[in-house]
């Protein structure tokens, strides 16, 4: 008796608590409720057109005919009976080689500058990166080829000095050179996280080694690249995929030329795609860039493991 009574007032003061409608655990569905907006973005603009352009890659899919399937027709064309896809992936490749070191090496060395405790480096480091902001705009690929034309800007500084000046975009061989130096004044973005990142090294470790003797030289190449080479492995992974993209000042500037000297793979692309109306052909595209960026992206990763170190914490590397 003395027990039951005890367990009736037991669950008279302690009431079972009903749970919230919308809890975590008994409503599950209210958690994707909150990301439903991001969900119905991905899946309708990024997952949906992602499967539709492989299945359209494995079609002869154009604006005037119907769509039927050819297997593998595409990519035998574009491997087999395609110069101008050799052509594209080669000045692809050269663009990307040479734009991404010297973007990375520019944004590294502006940002050491900018590190420096002087006065009212703050609003150098805003003037410095503005730019960025509009670094990809059609306006700025005009103005570039405004500056590096036969009359530009480029050619009368440089006749100051007695150096005559030529039309560098009309010119096979300097063409590329001068998108290169367009991407490399796109350092903005870049030059930030190297700044954040050189601001997470602990100025101890350069007072340490300026007691044992090393100067400025020793403690960039022992202190300073080690401890940013996590930030330096983000950077060159982002540059390399944005490289490969690159269209918009190939398109603005050059539109190819001249002599196909900046025929890049991604104005290849649109010119199949916008054309020629050659969707499906246009897709088999898309998807070799796509393998092209992850190829380039393992590797990266592969080697990452030689020359990219991370703070060790309890004996073990901070993944």
């Amino acid at each position: 008796m003395k027990s039951s009574t005890a367990v009736a007032t037991s669950a008279v003061k302690n009431p079972k608590r009903r749970r919230p409608f919308l809890s975590r655990w008994n409503a599950p569905i209210a958690g994707y409720l909150f990301i439903s907006p991001w969900l119905i973005g991905f899946f309708c603009l990024t997952a949906y057109p992602l499967f539709l352009s492989l299945y359209y890659s494995f079609t002869n899919y154009t604006l005037m005919e119907p769509i039927n399937w050819i297997g593998l027709k595409n990519y035998d064309l574009i491997f087999n009976s395609d110069p101008k896809f050799v052509q594209s992936v080669k000045v692809t490749f050269m663009y990307v080689l040479a734009s991404v070191p010297l973007k990375l090496i520019f944004a590294l060395l502006v940002a050491m500058i900018l590190n420096r405790a002087i006065k009212g480096i703050t609003f150098y480091r805003t003037a410095i990166y503005f730019p960025s902001l509009i670094g990809g705009s059609i306006a700025v690929s005009l103005l570039w080829r405004n500056i590096f034309g036969v009359d530009g800007v480029f050619n009368k500084i440089i006749a100051v000095f007695g150096i005559a000046g030529k039309g560098w975009i009309t010119n096979p061989d300097t063409a590329l050179g001068t998108l290169v130096l367009l991407s490399v004044w796109q350092f903005g973005s870049t030059m930030v996280i190297f700044l954040a990142g050189l601001k997470q090294i602990p100025s101890d470790l350069y007072e340490a080694s300026g007691v044992d003797g090393a100067n400025k030289f020793v403690q960039f190449f022992k202190i300073t690249l080690p401890m940013l080479s996590p930030i330096m492995y983000f950077n060159l992974i982002m540059a390399v995929i944005n490289s490969f993209q690159m269209f918009t000042s190939a398109f603005v500037i050059t539109n190819g030329g001249p002599m196909n000297s900046t025929y890049v793979y991604a104005l290849y692309l649109y010119e199949r795609a916008f054309s020629r109306y050659q969707l499906g052909y246009s897709s088999a595209l898309a998807w070799i860039m796509l393998v092209m960026i992850v190829a380039a992206t393992l590797i990266i990763a592969g080697t990452s493991k030689y020359w990219v170190f991370y703070e060790e914490t309890g004996g073990k590397k901070r993944k």
